[in-house]
């Protein structure tokens, strides 16, 4: 009876310790960072109904803003940009896009570069189908020198907006301010407020952004991130602060910084708190991997947050370090399958193509079991079509019909003026690098005139070396020689990672001939 009686109370216990930390019994499904792999800076992620829905930061990359859906926050899959074509006023700087559903629309509220100043603002577009892309209603915030990082919610009838301000107004702390907008979300109707201010003597010295609200309780909460976001000398962290009212005042958390670095996840932040059905926290923010580092970017990552009954704040369940491996939110496992096959004459898939938008859009099309993409600006670096880097080894090839006059190449693309790649003309390979506007050939190698069909490679090792080949139809694969294999440290920009994808480049106007691309990493 003592024996039944012991068993009854651990096995209550044990389900006790499950619901306080918000972990489902029984399920030992597990999954592991990041969960949206590449580039996805900046995360914003709701739930509507059953579903998740998340976009990101697409920096100087179209199409802007990429959007995500997910049935269990571990597995994602690519809708669609916010944006398919760029709105009027925008150039640039496509940052920090913020999700939010209401009455059965979406709306995003998102910061980009104003074409007239060159000034980051906040404009908001919304939809009723993620899938068809956004209706842009232009300009919302305009403030001082720069507007960026809104955060929308509701505080029972009324609707307002948060963003960061004076981050480049010289004798100003940051603050994070807030206004009511009208009830259709679509203007800015109130006076603005302080929420909270960056304090410069403490690891907040960097400011204060990133800002995402949720009430709990009597208190708002709020996580936020500091310091500098991005590059290879980021010292990025999170902290949290909360409210009774919206207004304020905010008591900033005691144990700040809550969230830090580690060897594994670097520079955590910026990211949007969620709950599950099942009233679970979990926080979907962007790291840099500790291994890849800048060169695959800011990574879409997921930590969970559990709560003190006794002291109301809440914590992360896996320390202050982005977790590796957590305990999956739903028990779903975690399929990761981001290999890449593609066969132009036989499979013309769907692929979530990226391009320069400070540059010409890619012109392009498949037909005739070809890839071709427009060389649209002769006489310069060309044009590129790329796609997100998922991890930083890699091989990554292409099956390429060679032509006299235009130079088809695989190419890691950083920007405009900073670009590595292996290309082929009729009878001869060139491995070329633009490295701070200055274009250089590393390499040349003649090959048959009459080879009508070559394989180019690169491979990559966690994208601080490169080694590049090349195979004749049917051949094996040859290493091109060169003295020092390029290393690429100067393709990573400040705050994005390069992609990989192919360019044509020549004096001559043509289009390239692709019959295959494929991505494998390791």
């Amino acid at each position: 009876m003592k024996f039944t009686l012991a068993i009854a109370i651990l096995l209550l216990m044990t389900l006790r310790c499950s619901a306080q930390s918000g972990r489902a019994p029984g399920s030992g499904a597990t999954y592991r960072n990041p969960v949206i792999a590449g580039d996805f800076a900046d995360p914003s992620v709701i739930r509507v109904g059953d579903t998740y829905y998340a976009a990101g930061t697409s920096s100087e990359w179209g199409p802007a803003y990429p959007i995500y859906t997910s049935k269990d926050l571990v597995n994602w899959d690519y809708v669609g940009p916010v944006f398919k074509t760029l709105p009027d006023w925008t150039m640039g700087s496509f940052w920090a896009p913020e999700l939010f559903y209401r009455n059965g629309s979406f709306y995003c509220y998102y910061t980009a570069r104003r074409k007239s100043d060159k000034r980051s603002y906040i404009g908001v577009a919304s939809t009723r189908d993620l899938r068809k892309g956004f209706t842009d209603h232009g300009l919302l915030i305009e403030w001082t020198t720069e507007a960026i990082d809104a955060f929308v919610l509701e505080d029972g009838a009324k609707l307002y907006i948060t963003w960061k301000a004076y981050g480049l107004d010289k004798g100003k702390d940051i603050e994070i301010l807030g206004a009511e907008l009208a009830p259709d979300g679509l203007n800015v109707t109130g006076k603005a407020f302080t929420l909270l201010k960056a304090d410069r003597n403490t690891w907040e010295a960097g400011g204060a952004e990133g800002q995402a609200i949720v009430k709990r309780g009597r208190y708002y909460y709020m996580t936020y991130s500091g310091n500098a976001c991005c590059g290879a000398q980021c010292n990025y962290q999170v902290g949290f602060a909360r409210a009774e009212t919206l207004q304020g005042p905010w008591q900033k958390y005691a144990g700040n910084p809550v969230l830090v670095s580690n060897d594994s996840w670097k520079c955590p932040g910026h990211g949007t708190v969620v709950t599950t059905p099942d009233n679970r926290y979990f926080y979907l923010h962007h790291a840099y991997n500790g291994v890849d580092f800048t060169n695959t970017g800011r990574q879409g990552v997921l930590s969970e947050l559990v709560w003190d009954e006794k002291t109301l704040w809440p914590s992360f369940l896996n320390g202050t370090a982005t977790p590796t491996e957590a305990k999956s939110p739903t028990g779903a496992l975690q399929k990761k399958n981001t290999d890449l096959a593609i066969d132009f004459g036989k499979n013309t898939a769907d692929i979530a193509w990226v391009w320069d938008v400070s540059r010409p859009k890619p012109v392009f099309t498949i037909g005739d079991g070809q890839l071709q993409l427009a060389n649209s600006t002769p006489g310069t670096s060309g044009s590129f079509l790329g796609l997100v880097l998922k991890k930083g080894t890699y091989t990554f090839s292409a099956g390429i019909n060679p032509q006299a006059d235009l130079l088809q190449s695989i190419c890691l693309y950083g920007d405009a003026s900073n670009a590595l790649g292996l290309g082929v003309r009729k009878g001869s390979l060139e491995l070329w690098q633009i490295k701070e506007g200055v274009r250089s050939v590393l390499k040349t190698q003649p090959i048959p005139e009459n080879t009508s069909a070559v394989q180019l490679q690169v491979r990559s090792r966690s994208g601080s070396s490169y080694e590049f080949g090349w195979a004749a139809k049917g051949g094996p694969m040859n290493q091109l020689p060169i003295d020092n294999q390029p290393n690429g440290s100067f393709l990573p920009r400040w705050d994005r990672a390069p992609r990989i994808g192919i360019s044509v480049s020549g004096e001559q106007k043509g289009s390239s001939r692709i019959q295959s691309l494929a991505m494998q990493y390791n």
